[in-house]
């Protein structure tokens, strides 16, 4: 099944705002409904396939026939970008000028290596498609004619040691389908970001992807012990053993590469047992710094919660309103998207952390009634199992929230980062502050709530979500904001990208985060592995 063609997943789960808070964004916001009718896929008319006849036929050779080679308006229109809110505001008025000559779909590590053969023959670009998740322009290249490699087709399980406890997996593979076939052996990979009902395994790897549970399982990056890379050179093969001093890791180079160095075809993971149980619950803390200050503790002294995450004060209380979906954007992981939160018990206040625990009953009680003591002992109140099951209930609903939002002509978008512990107070207001004043500027004052979700010893990241009328011009209007928020982000210490990625959208600020002496290290891989610049261009590092 394809994703929402203008929107976010399954075209049966979208639902309408209710009135009401139709109303209130009228009242609080000043949103107004569109003014013209939505676009319909039929509607769009893309432009011809301009990419010669020759090349097409290498494709379709490359990848065992023609029906693997799909140059109808509809497949090109679906692999048109990604899910950013600017990404999806372009495509419903009809822009679709990101469009691919062709989705290429290959079944294999060495077809993949036949498409960039054939690609390099004929001067096309290349970009890697998962689940079409990416929210930071990571699917939009700064080039001319480029097809789409849909990885859909490759998404085996491999291999499943349960010795090593490790799983082969091949890249296109979902993140649902990967889980159930792991779940079958009594393992489970324990990654799940909000992407999860949509992004694939490689594009998880591509992006550095971050899941909900990242407290008790790690980030994606973390679980990968091997993979493999197709690139226009050649096979790069890294990983061996679970860790190794042989040199530098070069599985670090593809970690997070997204797409620009070459085409991940299978990932070799570590797995878990199957919990015996899964238990969330809320609690209350009177303001964002005491929360943020008990987060810290027990990120940094334990015991540490599978799921961990704190809402500030207002995110907390729109989730009163919106239980089962607080922000309004999806994260990636290839990507990409995260979201989610809920409200305290009726007639609270302050801000609402939400803790989970996984594993044996024995762990999980010693660690649940540990924690409550660190938590108890640093302000917070607990709300019980209600407001943590309604989390849990709705994590993956968000996207569809982002979606209903811009029908009634709303604008709402996530941007995340992370920093060490000593600077989270600062970057907080820093980032709030950039978006608030710049769009309150332009006419558009938004409501900007926030939360942490992913937490270190030595550090944690910064969820935002932005809600605000649209402007005449939506993209436009955004832009001056984003552009704020990247800068506040820099100037207060953190990084450019926590777990969404760097894509077209980033690429300038990582740059900068990165420094001359880095980037020019990291083109010089780029030259040896792909040295004609096939492979998403613009996407990761400048085309110049």
């Amino acid at each position: 099944m394809d994703m929402l063609w203008n929107g976010w997943g399954d075209p049966a789960k979208a639902a309408p705002l209710p009135d009401t808070v139709t109303g209130l964004l009228r009242d609080l916001l000043g949103v107004k409904p569109r003014s013209t009718p939505a676009l319909g896929l039929a509607d769009l008319r893309p432009p011809a396939v301009t990419a010669r006849p020759a090349a097409l036929k290498a494709l379709a050779e490359a990848v065992g026939g023609e029906e693997h080679v799909r140059t109808d308006a509809e497949s090109r229109i679906r692999h048109t970008r990604g899910k950013s809110t600017p990404d999806l505001l372009r495509i419903r008025v009809g822009d679709i000028a990101d469009i691919p000559q062709a989705v290429v779909l290959p079944a294999g590590h060495d077809e993949v290596l036949a498409v960039l053969r054939a690609c390099a023959a004929h001067g096309l670009a290349v970009v890697p498609f998962g689940g079409g998740t990416s929210v930071v322009g990571g699917l939009a290249p700064r080039r001319g004619m480029f097809v789409a490699l849909d990885l859909r087709r490759m998404n085996g399980l491999l291999d499943l040691d349960p010795v090593s406890r490790t799983a082969v997996l091949q890249p296109g593979l979902r993140a649902p389908e990967a889980e159930r076939r792991l779940n079958e052996h009594g393992y489970t990979l324990g990654h799940f970001p909000q992407s999860f009902e949509w992004a694939t395994i490689g594009g998880f790897a591509a992006a550095r992807s971050s899941g909900q549970a990242s407290a008790g399982y790690g980030r994606f990056d973390e679980m990968v012990l091997a993979l493999t890379l197709a690139t226009p050179q050649g096979t790069l093969d890294t990983g061996r053993a679970p860790r190794s001093a042989a040199g530098p890791d070069l599985r670090q180079f593809i970690l997070g590469s997204e797409g620009a160095f070459g085409v991940i075809t299978s990932v070799t993971v570590r797995i878990r047992p199957l919990p015996e149980t899964r238990v969330y619950e809320g609690w209350r803390f009177d303001s964002f710094q005491e929360g943020t200050a008990a987060l810290r503790r027990l990120a940094q002294d334990g015991p540490r919660p599978t799921v961990l995450r704190l809402s500030d004060e207002t995110e907390t209380l729109i989730g009163l309103a919106q239980p089962d979906a607080i922000g309004a954007g999806p994260e990636q992981g290839g990507a990409g998207p995260e979201q989610g939160g809920a409200g305290p018990e009726e007639g609270g206040a302050g801000c609402l952390a939400i803790t989970g625990y996984e594993g044996t009953a024995e762990d999980t009680a010693y660690r649940r009634a540990r924690a409550a003591d660190v938590l108890t002992a640093c302000g917070g109140t607990p709300t019980g199992t209600e407001p943590g099951e309604r989390w849990a209930h709705g994590r993956y609903s968000a996207p569809y929230l982002r979606d209903a939002l811009l029908d009634v002509g709303a604008f709402a978008e996530t941007l995340e980062t992370a920093a060490f512990w000593s600077r989270i107070s600062e970057l907080y207001t820093a980032v709030r502050t950039a978006l608030t004043d710049t769009l309150t500027r332009a006419g558009t004052p938004p409501l900007v709530m926030c939360h942490i979700s992913h937490v270190y010893e030595n550090g944690a990241s910064l969820y935002f979500t932005v809600v605000s009328a649209q402007g005449e011009d939506p993209v436009a209007h955004w832009a001056p904001a984003k552009h704020a928020a990247n800068e506040a982000v820099l100037a207060a210490g953190g990084t450019i990208s926590h777990h969404h990625g760097v894509g077209t959208d980033h690429r300038d600020w990582y740059v900068r985060e990165a420094g001359p002496l880095g980037v020019s290290a990291l083109r010089a891989v780029k030259c040896r592995l792909d040295p004609d610049g096939l492979l998403n261009p613009g996407v990761l590092l400048p085309t110049d």
